[in-house]
């Protein structure tokens, strides 16, 4: 289920604790957090390790971003909305079968830049900060849906896991998808050209240093 960069968080009842606080600050900050991380993959000198290494970070990005499409494709444009409005609950595509397909691709596009970049001592330490992250923002995310969308969300929740898919996809019936293929990748252009641009820039730091 996704959820646009302007929405506030306005959950009733009992005040969010620590962990939902926490996650929709750095759902307003994501923009810039992940810029130290990109930093340390431009300036830190790559470590000696097998060319292997190369072929598994292109391999993990290529499949980040795949899931990344598959998950535009089915939740639509909401996904880079920035009205105040919550797009439909989606259980069709890869949202039937984990409940945040987007920030798990993240995480493969992270941890295989990591990788590409010759920074095999790295990858641990940005996925579990970035994981970190996406759980407090998707604690934050679960509020206000829940707030919101009520029993079907609750419903949702109870049937698809957070984090670990499940290879049976839980959708009844078959919705249709949220957006043309046309426009699924004209949503994702920018992170796209952000793939491609940063792979130019290692591909000009590796071979400087070698």
């Amino acid at each position: 289920m996704g959820i646009d960069s302007t929405t506030r968080v306005e959950v009733p009842g009992t005040p969010p604790d620590l962990m939902v606080r926490l996650g929709g600050w750095l759902f307003k900050q994501r923009s810039w957090l992940p810029v130290p991380i990109a930093l340390a993959l431009i300036l830190l000198p790559p470590s000696s390790g097998p060319a292997v290494l190369n072929v598994a970070g292109v391999s993990m990005v290529a499949a980040g971003e795949a899931l990344r499409l598959w998950a535009v494709h089915h939740i639509g444009v909401v996904s880079r909305t920035r009205s105040q409005r919550l797009g439909p609950l989606i259980a069709t595509g890869p949202f039937g079968h984990v409940r945040n397909p987007l920030y798990l691709g993240n995480l493969g596009l992270w941890f295989g830049f990591t990788l590409s970049a010759g920074l095999v001592w790295l990858a641990p330490i940005v996925l579990v900060l970035l994981a970190a992250e996406y759980h407090a923002i998707v604690r934050w995310e679960e509020e206000l849906l829940s707030a919101r969308m009520g029993s079907a969300y609750q419903s949702y929740l109870a049937q698809v896991p957070r984090w670990i898919p499940t290879l049976r996809s839980v959708a009844r019936e078959r919705q249709a998808a949220g957006s043309s293929w046309r426009d699924t990748l004209f949503s994702e252009r920018s992170t796209l050209l952000a793939i491609g641009l940063g792979y130019l820039v290692l591909w000009i730091k590796l071979g400087a240093g070698s």
